[in-house]
C-alpha cells in the first residue's frame, strides 16, 4: 500500500477516499500499518506492554518512544504536576492572553529562555503548532524561506501557509545552500534559513556552524527546530547550538516539549522583542487554549533536571553507543546518526514492512518510516533509544534485529 495513493486519488465524493483507505488497510495484506496506533497499556518503559488491534496484549522491547530520558515517570517531574494539578486543576479552560496562564507558565518560559541564553521564550500548545505560528507570524509573501529538504513536515506546513517563497536545498549540502542564498535577489531583505538541529529521520545532525556562518554573510535570520537534540546533544545537553558553541546565536531557538521532556506543547526561544511580537501574532498560540498547569509543573522539574545536567544524559550515551556499535558491526546501514535517532535503512519498501512486523512479533517495537517521510530508496526503520534500556534488553533486540535481518537480506 502506498499511502500517497489516497491522498492524491481523484474522487467524486468526499468520502470515497477513507472508504478505499480503510478497506484497504483492513484487508488481509501486510500495509506498513499494522503497528500504527496500537496502545501502550502502562506508562512508556524499556519493556511497555501495548495492546494490538487484534485485542492481544504483550510486552515488547520499547525502541519506537521519543521518551529518550524517562522523564515521564521521573519522581521529581511527577511531583511537580501532581502539585499543580492540586493547585490550578487539570486544564486551563482559556487562551494563553485571555486569563489562560499561571505564574508557572512564565517561570517555565523564564526557564526556557535562560537554557538557551535567550531573552525570553514562548510557550506553545503544541509542538506542531509551534513551528507553524512562529514561520507564519514571521514571513510573508516577498520573503525567503530556505530549508534543508530532510526538515520536520510541520515546517514545511509553516512555510507554506506563510505565503512566502520557499527554496530547497538537498539534505545536508551546504554548498547548494550557499547557492541559493547567493541568488536572492539584494532587495529581498526577509530572509529565513530553517534547519532542523538533529534531523528526526536521520538522526544526524545539521552542520549548524556553516549554516551559521552563511546566514551572517548572506543577511538571512536562522532557525532551529532542536525537538530531537534537546536535552541529548551538546557538552551538557543544551542541543546543536551548544555542539557548536553558538548558544545565544540562533535567532530562532525552536523545540518541542514531547520528545525528551515526554509532554506536550512546544516553545520558541529569542530576543523579548520576538517574543512579545510572536504572542499577539502567532495564531496558533493566540487561538489555542494554553498548556495545562500539571504539566507545565511537571516540564519546570525536567528543566530543572537538564540546567543542571542530572537527567541521565550519561546513561544515555552509554546506550546510544552501544546499539549504534552493535548494528554496524552485524553489517546494518544505519545512515549518519549522531543522537538518540539510529536508523536501519531497508530501501525497500515491501521488505521493511514485512521486517518491522516480525520485529514486532517477536516482541521489539520500533517505528516505521516510508515515503512520503523519506524517499523510497531510503525507507527505514527508527530506532530510539532509552536511558533506562538496559544491556540485557539491548541485547535481546539485537538477536531478534539481527535474526530478522538476516532473513531479509537487510544485512
Amino acid at each position: 500500500m502506498k499511502f500517497e495513493d489516497f491522498a492524491d486519488c481523484e474522487q467524486t465524493d468526499l468520502f470515497e477516499k477513507p472508504v478505499r483507505f480503510f478497506t484497504q488497510l483492513h484487508s488481509t495484506k501486510n500495509t506498513g500499518g499494522e503497528a500504527l496506533g496500537i496502545q501502550l497499556m502502562q506508562a512508556v518503559r524499556p519493556t511497555s506492554y501495548m495492546k494490538e488491534k487484534d485485542g492481544k496484549i504483550a510486552p515488547y522491547i520499547m525502541l519506537g518512544s521519543n521518551s529518550y530520558l524517562n522523564l515521564t515517570t521521573h519522581p521529581q517531574v511527577v511531583e511537580g504536576a501532581r502539585k499543580a494539578l492540586e493547585k490550578y486543576g487539570y486544564g486551563m479552560g482559556a487562551v494563553s492572553l485571555y486569563g489562560g496562564i499561571t505564574d508557572l507558565h512564565r517561570e517555565l518560559e523564564e526557564r526556557i529562555a535562560a537554557f538557551y541564553h535567550a531573552e525570553d521564550a514562548v510557550l506553545f500548545p503544541s509542538g506542531y503548532g509551534t513551528n507553524i505560528g512562529t514561520i507564519c507570524a514571521l514571513c510573508s509573501p516577498g520573503d525567503v524561506i530556505i530549508n534543508d529538504s530532510a526538515n520536520h513536515a510541520s515546517i514545511f506546513d509553516g512555510c507554506k501557509l506563510s505565503g512566502a517563497d520557499i527554496k530547497i536545498y538537498p539534505h545536508g549540502k551546504i554548498k547548494y545552500l550557499e547557492q541559493v542564498l547567493a541568488k536572492i535577489p539584494a532587495h529581498v531583505k526577509g530572509r529565513l534559513i530553517i534547519t532542523d538541529g538533529v534531523f528526526s529521520m536521520h538522526g544526524d545532525m545539521a552542520k549548524l556552524d556553516e549554516i551559521y556562518a552563511l546566514a551572517q554573510k548572506y543577511g538571512a535570520r536562522l532557525m532551529v527546530d532542536d525537538a530531537h537534540g534537546l536535552g541529548i546533544v551538546g557538552p551538557t545537553g543544551r542541543g546543536t547550538a551548544e555542539h557548536f558553541n553558538l548558544l545565544g546565536k540562533i535567532d530562532l531557538n525552536v523545540g518541542m516539549l514531547s520528545k525528551v521532556p515526554g509532554a506536550i506543547g512546544g516553545y520558541c526561544a529569542t530576543t523579548k522583542e520576538v517574543a512579545q511580537y510572536l504572542r499577539i501574532y502567532a495564531r496558533t498560540y493566540f487561538f489555542s487554549t494554553a498548556v495545562p498547569a500539571p504539566v507545565v509543573g511537571g516540564l519546570i522539574e525536567v528543566f530543572k533536571l537538564l540546567e543542571a545536567d542530572q537527567a541521565g544524559r550519561t546513561q544515555l550515551w552509554q546506550n546510544i553507543t552501544y546499539l549504534r556499535t552493535e548494528l554496524q558491526k552485524r553489517g546494518f546501514n544505519i545512515g549518519s546518526s549522531e543522537s538518540g535517532i539510529v536508523p536501519i535503512i531497508v530501501g525497500d519498501e515491501p521488505k521493511l514492512i514485512q521486517f518491522v512486523n516480525d520485529l514486532r512479533a517477536h516482541g521489539v517495537y520500533v517505528n516505521i518510516v516510508t515515503y512520503p517521510a523519506v524517499r523510497r530508496k531510503e525507507c527505514r526503520v527508527r530506532l530510539c533509544v532509552m536511558k533506562e534500556l538496559t544491556k540485557e534488553d539491548l541485547d535481546k533486540a539485537l538477536a531478534v534485529i539481527t535474526e530478522q535481518g538476516k532473513k531479509y537480506g537487510i544485512i
